[in-house]
């Protein structure tokens, strides 16, 4: 299947000259997937939600300083290659070109619509993310921000006191309540309205109640209550409880399985390739296949990298954070770390994961070794 038919020339566009206070204000009233940002009419890049959220540029500065760059889409590409380019490109809207002009955009709705009846093979089990960051309800809005930074994610579910899932935060409720107060204020009081938002509890802008989907779910069901709630991912619980957190499943991580191929070799997934220097995806996959054969019982079905660049540098290098998660026959594996250039974040995040498997090797033998002893217990 291409995308001739489910890409579209209803975007949202603003010329780079154009301040970014403009921007903003159209995502506060039309809520696009992206901006496209074109320069004299040639396209220049995409503006996402999450790139405001993560900025400190002031209003006036033009949107031509805060374009990012989205792979440029032939208008008759298969959909599992543009899944696999939106992933890779970390962003959800990408533009389309027809003999060299900008035709329109595609964006991951898109797709999903396009395969939801195909979606009913896969359980959620099978796809989500386990390894999740969560916050407590009087968590204050300036750490949630740090750690959805950080962690270089869209949202966090919050729980109480008791560890039970109370609600969920996300980039949109932080723009969102942001916006609100900006509108507010005043040139003069706006560095104590911005202060004032930071000491915010979590528990004043989350949304709740959580809708959520239980691990043996399928994937199509997911995708479909993400469509009825207008959600970009859902809580995964346990089908004993709903408020417990058993991970996250996003629109992203639907997008990724697509993408899974049975090739010989193992089938690495990179997010930010584009910042790769010193390192090829080859060496990547290399490395992640002789850690996993460390845990030679351990076959590895897919490889997600993940590249984040910060701002620092260290002698015109960047720092940049680096984080692997393995999916396995024996459950989900990670690792993360950072360094100055991908190839140094990779091999820190690489030692971390070796760790991992490592632990998860130990872990596995010492329940083999506790059931044979009650085994031969039972046999007294």
């Amino acid at each position: 299947m291409d995308i001739a038919d489910i890409a579209t020339q209803e975007f949202v566009e603003v010329d780079a000259d154009q301040r970014l206070s403009k921007v903003r204000s159209l995502f506060e009233r039309e809520n696009p997937k992206g901006v496209i940002v074109t320069n004299d009419g040639d396209y220049a890049g995409v503006i996402t939600q999450q790139q405001l959220l993560q900025s400190h540029i002031e209003d006036d500065t033009k949107a031509g300083a805060m374009v990012k760059s989205a792979p440029k889409i032939e208008r008759d590409a298969d959909v599992r290659d543009v899944a696999r380019m939106l992933v890779e490109g970390d962003t959800k809207v990408a533009p389309v070109f027809e003999a060299g002009d900008l035709w329109g955009i595609i964006d991951a709705d898109a797709i999903l619509h396009a395969v939801i009846d195909n979606l009913d093979v896969l359980t959620v089990d099978q796809i989500y993310t386990d390894n999740v960051v969560s916050v407590t309800e009087d968590t204050h809005i300036g750490r949630v921000i740090n750690l959805l930074r950080e962690n270089s994610v869209s949202r966090l579910p919050v729980v109480n006191e008791d560890g039970k899932l109370t609600g969920m935060v996300t980039t949109h409720d932080i723009v969102d309540v942001a916006v609100r107060n900006m509108d507010k204020a005043t040139q003069g009081d706006r560095a104590g309205d911005i202060e004032r938002i930071l000491d915010l509890p979590v528990y004043d802008e989350m949304s709740s109640p959580v809708i959520t989907i239980d691990l043996e779910d399928s994937v199509q069901d997911a995708v479909e209550l993400m469509f009825e709630y207008d959600y970009a991912g859902l809580v995964v619980t346990p089908e004993y409880d709903d408020s417990l957190v058993a991970g996250i499943l996003t629109k992203t991580d639907v997008l990724r399985a697509l993408t899974y191929t049975e090739e010989e070799h193992m089938d690495v997934q990179i997010t930010n390739v584009e910042v790769l220097d010193t390192i090829t995806r080859d060496d990547i996959r290399q490395s992640i296949e002789q850690v996993a054969q460390k845990y030679q019982e351990m076959s590895v079905q897919h490889a997600h990298v993940r590249f984040h660049q910060h701002r620092e540098k260290l002698r015109g290098t960047p720092l940049i954070q680096s984080q692997i998660r393995l999916r396995t026959t024996h459950g989900q594996v990670a690792g993360s770390g950072e360094g100055y250039g991908a190839e140094s974040a990779f091999r820190v995040a690489l030692d971390k994961l070796e760790r991992n498997v490592i632990e998860m090797k130990g872990m596995r033998s010492d329940e083999e070794y506790k059931g044979q002893l009650l085994r031969k217990l039972n046999e007294l």
